[in-house]
């Protein structure tokens, strides 16, 4: 096998353990625009994670090595940033990008703006749309932007997906004041629980073995105040722990719950699994957390807290929707065959053992 073809199985390989690992089809990264008179300064921070599926899992199944992946994906950038200045489509070209596979991959996309006195501008994006992590379910770049004119304050912690483009004029951000940025938080963090398969796994395995809306709520209360406390955490710098760390353990916290649910089922209404949810919360809290806060940086604390707020009330939403539905179908199970539960004990153990195979499937992958 030669050089090429063997660089081109490692990042392929790469590519799959990140997508399997992650669990998450959301790629995370940051955006610096500057509004000059004559042109638009637009630095995108990516992570290596959008290069490698972007390279790999191109239409054309063109894999490449690492190093050219990262160089051209600025052009893979400019072709799916779409940019217009008062309606009329503004083209742009890779002014700068990467040389190393490591450390921050910082790309400068330069846009000619041929009227000085252009008044709105619009930017929308479909980064990674065209690529599927599951069947139905695409990948999105989601990107923390701060924007402003030349020389004058930018205005910092707006998102930008697929379903949030942005708008601009020389008077600042069209449909970005605090109520519309706290709701696109919000529709973010329930993105990131409902196509998030790993804590959908371990919300799961808690909930099928909950006996009733007290044992419900009081386990989601536990689980919800782990997780809350290390996101506020990592917002005030005081904890963070690589993605190396936290993977295998909320994997590890799958296996755990769902095999309890199997063969300890009495210890899954007592003390232990209420210290299982608390303590295996705050690391789901650092999960979700982390991909955020790497790209929120270089931001104020005041837009950091109320970032990490409103996507926190998303996720409580998004548990919300996985959880009423399967504790209604299980209260169901139990009406049907109240006086010998076998459809409900069926199944919180076969439900359970289906989790534990995929957590040992997450748990290898993370560790590789």
């Amino acid at each position: 096998m030669g050089k090429t073809s063997f660089s081109r199985c490692l990042t392929l390989s790469a590519v799959f353990c990140t997508h399997l690992a992650m669990a998450h089809p959301v790629s995370q990264g940051a955006m610096t625009i500057t509004v000059h008179p004559d042109h638009i300064d637009l630095r995108a921070t990516v992570s290596l994670e959008e290069v490698l599926v972007a390279a790999a899992w191109d239409r054309k199944n063109n894999i490449k090595p690492i190093l050219e992946a990262i160089r051209k994906h600025g052009d893979y950038l400019l072709s799916h940033l779409y940019m217009s200045a008062d309606g009329q489509t503004v083209l742009g070209r890779t002014v700068e990008a990467p040389l190393q596979s490591t450390g921050q991959l910082t790309y400068r996309l330069e846009y000619q703006l041929t009227n000085a006195s252009t008044k709105r501008l619009e930017f929308r994006q479909d980064v990674l749309r065209e690529l599927n992590f599951a069947p139905g379910n695409p990948w999105e770049a989601s990107y923390i932007v701060r924007i402003g004119l030349y020389g004058q304050a930018a205005k910092e912690g707006l998102l930008f997906t697929y379903q949030e483009p942005l708008v601009f004029d020389s008077d600042g951000v069209f449909g970005f004041d605090h109520i519309r940025t706290v709701m696109a938080f919000v529709r973010h963090g329930i993105a990131h629980i409902i196509t998030g398969y790993d804590h959908l796994l371990f919300v799961s395995a808690l909930v099928l073995a909950v006996t009733g809306w007290k044992d419900l709520l009081t386990v989601i209360a536990v689980f919800t105040l782990a997780h809350t406390l290390t996101l506020a955490l990592a917002v005030l710098n005081i904890i963070r722990l690589g993605s190396s760390v936290i993977e295998p353990i909320i994997a590890a916290s799958i296996i755990i719950v769902a095999v309890q649910n199997i063969f300890w089922p009495e210890r899954s209404h007592d003390w232990t699994r209420l210290l299982l949810a608390f303590g295996f919360g705050l690391f789901h809290g650092l999960g979700f957390a982390g991909g955020l806060l790497d790209v929120m940086s270089g931001m104020a604390l005041g837009s950091v807290a109320l970032a990490i707020i409103a996507f926190s009330v998303g996720v409580e939403i998004g548990h919300l929707i996985v959880v009423l539905p399967a504790f209604s179908g299980l209260c169901l199970l139990r009406q049907i065959d109240a006086d010998v539960p076998r459809l409900s004990l069926w199944a919180q153990r076969y439900g359970s053992f289906i989790i534990t195979l995929f957590g040992l499937v997450f748990f290898y992958v993370a560790l590789r």
